[in-house]
């Protein structure tokens, strides 16, 4: 499966909805042309869907944290939101966790672009213990 993505704004944010697989390959490439392209906007602020992911190998990690230097040298940032159960035991493993902030909705990683919004962050130690259930 190849990796779909489509991108929208949502109040000024933009939100890359991805479909498929994050491999190495055509996937990966073009994951990072798409990035490529956002970061010659002013101070990008993105966040990827990551909802209809299935799959991430370790270059689609590497491929992700490539995403977030980039962006951050050219003033922007990236969020991560709704993580299915899989990629979000790799992100832990891996602790990528710490490197983005991470939303099980699109609508609070939309509002935490904007201080005067309150916001739930996503609990990590919450999703932890409840794999011990």
């Amino acid at each position: 499966m190849h990796l779909d993505i489509q991108q929208r704004d949502r109040e000024g944010v933009i939100v890359l909805d991805l479909k498929g697989r994050l491999v190495a390959g055509d996937e990966v490439a073009a994951f990072r042309t798409m990035v490529e392209q956002l970061a010659q906007t002013d101070a990008p602020r993105i966040i990827l869907n990551l909802h209809a992911v299935d799959y991430i190998d370790s270059l689609g990690l590497g491929t992700m944290v490539m995403c977030y230097t980039r962006l951050q040298k050219v003033g922007g940032v990236a969020k991560l939101s709704r993580l299915n159960r899989r990629n979000l035991e790799l992100l832990l493993l891996t602790k990528i966790d710490t490197i983005f902030e991470v939303f099980d909705d699109e609508t609070e990683a939309v509002n935490s672009f904007f201080p005067e919004r309150e916001i739930r962050r996503f609990d990590i130690l919450d999703f932890v213990q409840n794999l011990k259930k």
